[in-house]
């Protein structure tokens, strides 16, 4: 039987290895999971469990907003629906409003999605250039 001491190493090395645009994906697939655990325990009626995912979502999109480079037009667009996301999830919390949490996820979802999707358009366009430089 693998410890848990074996897989939290793995799980750093995993996330020490990665590259920033995976780390953001990681961060994006993290902050759902927190949101489901939310919602989830809120529909169960266990608020303090709902409360801690909740405020883990919360710290993940505050990085995402800290981190965002401004330079760039779009990230002016992502700082908006970060902003708006936060305030979903904290009057979710607050209020222990589930709409308000489920319109959090479906946002950070076509974020993530949206992401990935760059992600790999970018892997196709690399991919080309890397096979003339070999």
């Amino acid at each position: 039987m693998v410890s848990s001491q074996a897989v939290n190493i793995y799980k750093n090395q995993q996330v020490m290895l990665s590259l920033p645009e995976r780390l953001t994906l990681m961060l994006y697939t993290g902050a759902l999971r927190f949101l489901n655990e939310s919602i989830q325990a809120l529909e169960q009626g266990d608020v303090e469990k709902s409360h801690t995912a909740n405020l883990r979502v919360q710290d993940i999109v505050k990085e995402f907003i800290r981190t965002l480079n401004m330079d760039y037009e779009i990230s002016h667009q992502w700082a908006q629906l970060y902003e708006y996301t936060e305030y979903c999830l904290i009057h979710g919390n607050i209020k222990k409003d589930v709409q308000k949490l489920n319109e959090a996820r479906d946002i950070l979802r076509e974020m993530r999605d949206a992401w990935e999707g760059a992600m790999q358009e970018t892997a196709v366009k690399e991919k080309p250039a890397e096979a003339m430089k070999g």
